[in-house]
């Protein structure tokens, strides 16, 4: 399973990072070219690897399960969902173009960010989105609420660490003491814990664990923690989350999830450090189409996902 969800992880970043810059040459038959990278660069990078390790893992677990949601809180990163809901063929179902081909990998990213094409946010074109997400803070409230009356139910809500820090997703804490029972659904809130926002740190980012778990306990949670990107120890977590819910449902699971923004992306650009810091959260290389180093570092930032081991362009993915 391991082996699985980490060629999952390695597809959907290629086919964000993809949506973000290119505009042709897409499985990289030959070099990157300036005319091949978009003409304006709109999108949002930095938490969309750690929206693909959290999805991946979440299928691996809860794929087949009918009754099963997934409530996306950084709404900023679409690229990562879309690019999930191509891998699985449910982009195909409203829009025949986005067939998980050669032809539908050309589609896919020519249309993101574009005039009459995806939006750069989650939106209700999307297909199953019933949050736009983003700064706004409602996605844990929106999950409650669509598990209200549904105890088949489980919801797993990604929340962003900057998001956390608004009132509404505060004031969201509150619900499993108004909502735990056993009429409702199970609840799986997953802290996005990767530090930074748009601009600086984000408040969760700077609290201690001891510090951060306790608000947690006050608000009426267990807290589990989950450090970077093994997919052994995502899924040992969720294992631990499905113990709670049945020995401790008055106090249910809250995963932690800490990994560093802009994971597997571009570490410095002229001297600025990308991965692991704020400059990650939209566009790492903004001068990809006029500047031969950022297209160098383009070029290469694609070629580590190997996509070509992961995609037949006659059969189609291969994960």
């Amino acid at each position: 399973m391991e082996d699985k969800i980490k060629r999952r992880i390695r597809a959907a970043n290629y086919l964000t990072v993809a949506q973000l810059f290119l505009q042709n040459n897409f499985l990289l038959d030959d070099p990157l070219k300036k005319e091949d990278v978009k003409p304006r660069l709109l999108g949002h990078w930095g938490t969309c690897p750690g929206i693909n390790i959290v999805y991946a893992n979440l299928h691996a677990r809860y794929g087949k399960d009918p009754n099963f949601s997934f409530v996306l809180g950084p709404g900023h990163g679409f690229p990562a969902l879309q690019a999930n809901l191509f891998i699985d063929g449910d982009l195909a179902k409203v829009d025949k173009k986005a067939t998980p081909t050669k032809e539908g990998i050309a589609y896919l990213c020519k249309q993101f960010s574009w005039p009459g094409g995806f939006p750069s946010h989650a939106s209700p074109l999307t297909p199953g989105v019933i949050c736009e997400g983003g700064e706004l803070g409602y996605s844990l409230a929106t999950a409650y609420g669509s598990a209200l009356g549904h105890p088949e139910k489980k919801i797993a809500v990604l929340i962003g660490d900057g998001e956390l820090e608004t009132a509404t997703a505060l004031a969201s804490l509150n619900l499993p003491k108004l909502l735990n029972s056993k009429a409702n659904g199970k609840i799986l809130p997953i802290l996005h814990l990767n530090g930074y926002k748009i601009s600086g740190p984000t408040i969760s980012g700077r609290k201690s664990e001891r510090e951060l778990n306790e608000m947690l306990r006050g608000f009426g949670y267990t807290p589990v923690t989950i450090l970077g990107a093994n997919p052994a120890d995502f899924q040992d977590a969720l294992v631990r989350a499905n113990q709670i819910f049945k020995e401790s449902p008055a106090h249910p699971p809250f995963i932690v999830f800490k990994s560093k923004k802009g994971i597997t992306g571009p570490t410095f650009i002229k001297k600025v450090k990308i991965a692991g810091n704020y400059a990650s959260h939209q566009i790492p290389l903004p001068d990809a189409k006029t500047d031969p180093t950022q297209l160098m570092i383009l070029q290469r930032w694609l070629e580590s996902y190997r996509f070509q081991d992961l995609f037949d362009t006659k059969k189609g993915f291969t994960i």
